[in-house]
C-alpha cells in the first residue's frame, strides 16, 4: 500500500485546495487523532498514576463538553479561515450523538476536531500549539 511517502516525510504534503476542498468530517476524523495524542503525550509528562487514572484524566479533555469549551473559548481569536472550517465542522450532519453529549456540544466538538485537522494536514503545527495553551492556561478543564 502505497502511504503516499515523500522525499523527508512520512506521509505526503496536502495542498490548501485539496485540504479545503476536504469534508469537515474527514478534517473531524483526523482532528481526533491528532488531538487525542496530544492530549495523552502531555498527560504522559504531567501525570503519574495508573492507566485507569490517565484515563480517566484524558476523558476531561476529550470528551465533548470539554472541546465544545474550547471551540467556544478560541473563537475570538480565529481568523476568519479557521472560523468558516470551525463553523464547516460544527454545521456538518454527523449521524448518532454520543449518549453522554448534548447534540449541541457534540456539533462545537465535532468543529474544533474540523480545525485541528484542517491545520494539522497544512502543517501549522505551531497554530495548534498556540490552541492547546491557550487550553491549558485558560482554566477551560476542570
Amino acid at each position: 500500500m502505497d502511504m503516499g511517502k515523500k522525499e523527508g516525510g512520512l506521509f505526503r504534503d496536502w495542498s490548501e485546495s485539496e485540504v479545503r476542498m476536504m469534508s469537515p468530517l474527514r478534517l473531524a476524523y483526523i482532528g481526533d487523532a491528532v488531538y487525542e495524542i496530544m492530549i495523552r503525550e502531555y498527560l504522559l509528562e504531567h501525570f503519574g498514576g495508573s492507566m485507569h487514572k490517565l484515563h480517566k484524566e484524558s476523558t476531561k479533555y476529550v470528551k465533548a463538553e470539554a472541546q465544545a469549551k474550547i471551540a467556544h473559548m478560541l473563537e475570538p481569536k480565529l481568523t476568519e479561515e479557521e472560523m468558516s472550517i470551525l463553523k464547516r465542522g460544527r454545521n456538518a450532519k454527523s449521524g448518532t450523538v454520543p449518549k453522554n453529549a448534548k447534540v449541541q456540544d457534540y456539533k462545537y466538538a465535532t468543529g474544533f476536531e474540523a480545525l485541528v485537522g484542517y491545520l494539522y494536514l497544512l502543517k501549522r503545527e505551531d497554530r495548534i500549539m498556540e490552541f492547546f495553551s491557550d487550553v491549558l492556561e485558560g482554566g477551560v478543564i476542570n
